[in-house]
Formats: structure tokens, C-alpha cells, sequence
């Protein structure tokens, strides 16, 4: 009697757990979705990509599917995209609350924000104060030169020998962002850049494993002692840090006369201090952690592709160098308003963060309000997950879409053209905040390298692997290469 109630219990219970999570009226197809499961059956937790352009040859460019018992859609192709993202920007432009990437860094920040005053108030006031300290001007590029120096350095010490360039571009993109948030750099061996890299890559592969899926999917095992509260330690030492520097900051600063961008927040906070405002410490914290690791991964992880691939396809590196030299001839270094005369060299630049992907699924959306999408009904807090790989090779977009070839970002008289589906940064009015600064890096570094070295994969590297690690971003396998001084022009 006792076994059959049990069982009558538990049967009623997935009953009721089946009907809460199934797909609302006119919402977008998807897979089966398992009672408390969701869709896991269908996506590798490893690398879900592959997967996601399965379901989007069964179900088209907008289906769904269940993140344990809540449903998400999934949107697939530049039509769809630019609906969503560009012409029905605001209904789109939330946030999901309450995941364990919104928990481990405490709901503050500008990335995970949702759509709102605080969110708008936040966003207005980094595209600012990114301007203000030169994005697009002299002062951003000064300060990128100036790392340039110290890559160069590290590189002339490799002439004629074989090495790993992970360290080196992740240290030298996060120099670079360092020196607008801090106003300080750090030497390449230094502890504490090796901290902010460790962290970074640490919390990246737990925000996008397993162990992240289940925190989201089963509340209840929150408090346990599971691998997951390895993030939560990491994010405590990376604020702490955060505290001290804040703290010395206050200690040292002069009213009115910001070195970084922690100065200009803190400004900011002395002028709203008798007002209802979203600026606090705690936020500016978290608001630089954002800032430090965005600008941080995408950048060095798309240098290594950049790399990777021009050592592999060295008639493309040779062809970037003879437009260098023509285009720099008595130069002493390269401008970012040399661009317009490099278009091969632009070509090679988006190719390369074309195939880098380094996003692929950009940052989780959610819908404001109930609204709809190419015919479909998607009610308000639904989540959005952008295939940004689905636009990036996307057939009928690109000339050569699933091969690395700069003929992709160029017309028939051999301009310099920039498709629509080229959204590595994604779209709309949360695009990535350090898309400037992230274009002008890649430019000035690869120019200034490419002028004055030549890379090499080295003869007992065997065949290279483009197969990228999956995480929040993608990253090359570790790889070396061998570095020779090019002859002066």
C-alpha cells in the first residue's frame, strides 16, 4: 500500500513537472523535453555547437529548447538575428536573472545587468568614459604601442627559437585594459597578472561546464560542496583585489583629474551621493571585473587564432607584409587610420575573427515583454541564446564560408566590403561595449608584428589542429611558433 501511494506521488509529481515545462501556444519547435532534464539529452555540456546546427537543420532558424525546466530559444541565421537584435532590439534586450553567472558575480556589473534605468545609466556612462580616455584617439593607440614594446621585446628574445605565444597575448591584453582601468601595467612574469589570467580561466571553464548547467538546473544542491564553489572562491580573490585598488584609488586620487577609469567612477559616485542612483563601490567592483576579463579573452584568444592560421596559409602573411610596407613606407609605426589603406590587411583581420567565433553564443538574452519572432510567440522572460556561429558560416552570406580566406571581406576590385552577417561582437544595443578597443588592438598589434617578423610553424609541430577548446570563449589549442627578424624595407 505504502510502495503504491509512493509511486501515485511520484507519478502526479512529473505529471505536474511535465505540464509547467512544456512548450507554450505558437512558441518555436524544439527536441523532447525530459521532466527536470530539459534538453540535456540533445547538447553535449563539453561543446554544444555542433549540436545546436543539428536542431537548426530539424527545427529551422528559431526553435527551443528546455534549460532544465525553463524553455529558451535559440536564433539561428542573419534574418532572424537582425530581427531580434536590431529591429525589435528592446523586447530582446534583457537579461537572465538568477543563473550562477548572475550569482557569482553578485546580480552588479554592466554585462549580465538586465534592461533598465540601471543598466542603461551604467552603459552610458563606460561608452563615456571609454571616449573620453581616447578610444579612436591618440592617447588609446599610445598606450597599445606602448605594450606593443614589451611584445616585441619578448619576441626578439624568441629570434630564431620556438615558443608559445599564450602567455604573451594574454598578458599583453590584459596590460592594456589594465592600464585604462588601473592605470598601471604589469611585467609579464609578474604574480599578479598570472592571478587575474588564472582566475579568468578558471571561472570560464566552470561557467560554461557541467557543473554550471546543474547549479541552474537544481537549486536545492546550491549550498553543497560541489566544484562549482571553486568560482565562487576564485571571484572572492579577484575582489579583494578589486577592494584594495579601489581603496588606493581613493587614497590617492584628485578630484576632477582621473588617471583611469576607476577615478572616473569614483567621481561619478561623489556627485550622485545625495541622489537615488545605481553607482556604488560594490557595483564599480564588479563593473571592472567585466570590463578586465571581456577585454582580457576575446582579444589575446583572437591574436592566437590570428596566428595560428597566418603560419599555416604563409601567402596570406607574406601578401599582409608587402601591403604593410607599401602603405607604412618612412613610417616609424602604424596608425589605426592606416586601416583605410590596408584592405587586404582589414580583409585578413575580420577573416581571422570571423573564424575565431570567439563568442559563439555571445551572452545569454532575455525577452522584456511578450513579443514575437519570425511568426513565432515568445512570452516575456524567455531566454535567448544567440548561435552567433550560425551567422558567422552561414551559407549565401559569405564567399567561403567554412574555409579561412580573406576573399570574404573583399569585393571584385579588391575593396575592403564588411558583410551584414559579420557580428563577432553581436548586435544592437548590447553589443559588446569594448568593440573600439578591441578593433583597434587587433590592428595595431598584428600590423606592427607582421611588419617586423616572420612566423613560422615550426617543422616538428606536425599538422596544426584548428579545432578550438569551447568555453565562454573559444580558444586555440596551445600551439608554438618559430620567430624570425624580417629584413628592413
Amino acid at each position: 500500500m505504502f510502495v503504491s501511494l509512493v509511486l501515485l506521488w511520484l507519478f502526479i509529481w512529473i505529471a505536474i513537472l511535465h505540464l509547467k515545462s512544456r512548450r507554450p501556444k505558437n512558441f518555436p519547435p524544439g527536441p523532447l523535453n525530459v521532466p527536470l532534464l530539459g534538453s540535456i539529452f540533445h547538447l553535449s555540456l563539453e561543446n554544444p555547437l555542433k549540436d545546436f546546427e543539428k536542431l537548426r537543420k530539424s527545427y529551422g532558424d528559431v526553435y527551443s529548447i528546455f534549460l532544465g525546466r525553463e524553455p529558451a530559444v535559440v536564433i539561428n541565421g542573419v534574418k532572424a538575428m537582425k530581427e531580434a537584435m536590431v529591429t525589435k532590439a528592446a523586447d530582446f534586450a534583457g537579461r537572465p536573472q538568477g543563473l550562477f553567472i548572475n550569482e557569482i558575480s553578485d546580480g552588479k556589473g554592466v554585462i549580465m545587468a538586465d534592461y533598465g534605468s540601471k543598466w542603461k545609466e551604467q552603459r552610458r556612462f563606460a561608452l563615456m568614459t571609454l571616449r573620453n580616455f581616447g578610444l579612436g584617439k591618440n592617447s588609446m593607440e599610445e598606450r597599445i604601442h606602448d605594450e606593443i614594446k614589451h611584445i616585441i621585446s619578448t619576441l626578439e628574445k624568441n629570434i630564431g627559437k620556438t615558443m608559445s605565444p599564450k602567455v604573451m597575448f594574454h598578458n599583453a591584453a590584459s596590460n592594456i585594459i589594465c592600464q585604462v582601468l588601473f592605470a598601471r601595467r604589469y611585467e609579464y612574469d609578474d604574480e599578479l597578472i598570472k592571478l587575474f589570467v588564472e582566475i579568468f580561466t578558471e571561472v570560464s571553464k566552470i561557467v560554461n561546464g557541467l557543473w554550471a548547467t546543474l547549479y541552474d538546473a537544481f537549486p536545492i544542491i546550491r549550498n553543497l560542496p560541489l566544484p562549482f564553489q571553486k568560482a565562487f572562491k576564485k571571484m572572492e580573490i579577484y575582489k579583494n583585489l578589486s577592494r584594495r585598488m579601489v581603496s588606493e584609488h581613493k587614497e590617492t586620487r584628485v578630484p576632477g583629474e582621473p588617471r583611469d577609469f576607476i577615478d572616473c567612477y569614483l567621481d561619478e559616485l561623489e556627485k550622485r551621493v545625495d541622489e537615488e542612483s545605481s553607482f556604488s563601490e560594490e557595483e564599480l567592483i564588479i563593473y571592472s571585473l567585466n570590463l578586465h576579463f571581456a577585454g582580457t579573452d576575446t582579444t589575446s584568444n583572437t591574436l592566437l587564432t590570428g596566428f595560428l592560421y597566418l603560419m599555416n596559409y604563409p601567402h596570406i602573411q607574406e601578401r599582409c607584409k608587402h601591403e604593410i610596407d607599401r602603405v607604412l613606407d618612412g613610417k616609424d609605426h602604424v596608425s589605426f587610420e592606416d586601416r583605410h589603406n590596408m584592405p587586404y590587411v582589414q580583409a585578413v583581420i575580420h577573416e581571422v575573427q570571423r573564424v575565431a567565433n570567439t563568442v559563439p553564443l555571445s551572452v545569454f538574452h532575455r525577452t522584456t515583454r511578450d513579443t514575437e519572432l519570425m511568426g513565432y510567440s515568445i512570452p516575456r522572460g524567455t531566454v535567448i541564446i544567440q548561435n552567433l556561429t550560425s551567422v558567422l558560416n552561414e551559407e549565401g552570406q559569405w564567399k567561403f564560408p567554412h574555409e579561412f580566406n580573406p576573399e570574404n571581406f573583399l569585393n571584385d576590385q579588391g575593396e575592403f566590403v564588411k558583410p551584414e552577417a559579420f557580428m563577432p561582437f553581436s548586435a544592437g544595443p548590447r553589443v559588446c561595449l569594448g568593440e573600439g578597443l578591441a578593433r583597434m588592438e587587433l590592428f595595431l598589434i598584428m600590423v606592427t608584428l607582421l611588419r617586423r617578423f616572420k612566423f613560422i610553424w615550426p617543422e616538428d609541430a606536425g599538422e596544426p589542429d584548428f579545432t578550438p577548446v569551447y568555453g565562454i570563449t573559444l580558444t586555440p589549442k596551445p600551439f608554438s611558433m618559430k620567430i624570425q627578424l624580417r629584413t628592413p624595407q
